[in-house]
């Protein structure tokens, strides 16, 4: 399982039993997916994530922390950022990005989000692995990711 799948997950369960012993279970139903990291899950959900302006990135982080709220470890989801949306994922980005989006993306990714890096747009800016945030994963093509999680059956999300 993916350590910060399992930190997220270890939360939510010393979270829940702090609020009361509310029980965070699993049920193994039919029409649950699974996720890349393995464990069921009832939802998974993708972003596009295609701009670097703060209005745009704060709208899309904010939505995706909703959705951890409410859904926890019932939900999948992914980040999947490409052209200038995948400044959010550099070390040193080009364009700014305000310290408060990169700490709400580092931590969302500490509650299982993950984030895609699209390979292309990074070649672009001549980016490396090593220029990138370490939870970042890179696919070779954002877009053809953002199919496949689709053709998984990943609901998509763009603004």
């Amino acid at each position: 399982m993916d350590n910060a799948v399992s930190k997220r997950r270890g939360f939510l369960k010393l979270l829940a039993g702090a609020v009361g012993g509310f029980a965070l279970s699993k049920t193994a139903q039919a029409e649950q997916m699974t996720d890349d990291f393995g464990p069921p899950v009832k939802h998974k959900v993708v972003y596009q994530c295609n701009k670097a302006d703060a209005e745009y990135l704060n709208h899309v982080l904010f939505s995706c922390a909703e959705m951890v709220r409410k859904y926890g470890e019932e939900i999948a989801l992914v980040v999947d950022c490409f052209g200038p949306g995948v400044q959010i994922l550099g070390k040193h980005p080009t364009r700014f990005i305000s310290q408060n989006i990169r700490d709400r993306v580092e931590s969302l990714s500490y509650y299982g989000v993950s984030f895609h890096a699209c390979g292309n747009t990074m070649k672009s800016l001549n980016w490396e692995k090593e220029d990138m945030v370490d939870f970042a994963k890179i696919v070779q093509i954002g877009v053809d990711d953002l199919m496949k999680l689709q053709e998984q059956g990943y609901s998509y999300v763009s603004w």
